[in-house]
Protein backbone atom coordinates (compact mmCIF):
# COMPACT_ATOMS: atom_id res chain seq x y z
CA UNK A 1 0.00 0.00 0.00
CA UNK A 2 1.45 3.35 -1.00
CA UNK A 3 -0.16 5.22 1.99
CA UNK A 4 -0.51 4.21 5.62
CA UNK A 5 -0.90 5.88 9.10
CA UNK A 6 1.38 4.44 11.76
CA UNK A 7 1.42 5.14 15.43
CA UNK A 8 4.81 5.90 17.32
CA UNK A 9 6.37 6.55 20.04
CA UNK A 10 7.95 10.02 20.43
CA UNK A 11 11.15 11.20 22.19
CA UNK A 12 9.43 11.93 25.27
CA UNK A 13 7.26 8.92 25.18
CA UNK A 14 3.98 9.94 24.15
CA UNK A 15 1.97 8.47 21.48
CA UNK A 16 2.02 9.95 17.49
CA UNK A 17 -0.20 9.39 14.94
CA UNK A 18 1.84 9.84 11.47
CA UNK A 19 1.17 9.55 7.84
CA UNK A 20 3.08 8.06 5.65
CA UNK A 21 3.04 8.24 1.78
CA UNK A 22 5.21 6.14 -0.28
CA UNK A 23 6.97 5.82 2.28
CA UNK A 24 7.62 9.46 2.73
CA UNK A 25 6.56 11.11 6.23
CA UNK A 26 3.41 13.50 5.22
CA UNK A 27 2.21 14.59 8.13
CA UNK A 28 2.12 14.07 12.07
CA UNK A 29 -0.27 15.03 15.24
CA UNK A 30 0.25 16.13 18.53
CA UNK A 31 1.65 14.04 20.99
CA UNK A 32 -0.56 12.02 23.14
CA UNK A 33 -0.48 9.93 26.84
CA UNK A 34 -2.23 6.77 25.76
CA UNK A 35 -2.05 5.48 22.32
CA UNK A 36 -6.00 5.59 22.44
CA UNK A 37 -5.47 8.94 21.66
CA UNK A 38 -3.31 8.72 18.91
CA UNK A 39 -6.29 5.86 17.22
CA UNK A 40 -8.94 8.71 17.90
CA UNK A 41 -7.09 11.33 15.99
CA UNK A 42 -6.49 9.07 12.81
CA UNK A 43 -10.16 8.11 13.13
CA UNK A 44 -11.27 12.03 13.36
CA UNK A 45 -8.89 12.71 10.29
CA UNK A 46 -10.31 9.78 8.26
CA UNK A 47 -13.86 11.06 9.17
CA UNK A 48 -13.62 14.75 9.22
CA UNK A 49 -10.86 15.23 6.13
CA UNK A 50 -12.37 14.68 2.71
CA UNK A 51 -14.86 17.01 3.33
CA UNK A 52 -12.04 19.90 4.69
CA UNK A 53 -11.59 22.99 3.17
CA UNK A 54 -8.58 23.84 1.28
CA UNK A 55 -7.70 27.62 3.25
CA UNK A 56 -4.37 29.56 1.96
CA UNK A 57 -2.19 32.02 4.29
CA UNK A 58 0.63 33.13 2.56
CA UNK A 59 1.77 36.26 4.12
Amino acid sequence: MAHKFVIKKNKAGEFVAQFKYNSELMFWTEGYSSKASAVNAIESIKKNGPAAPTEEELD
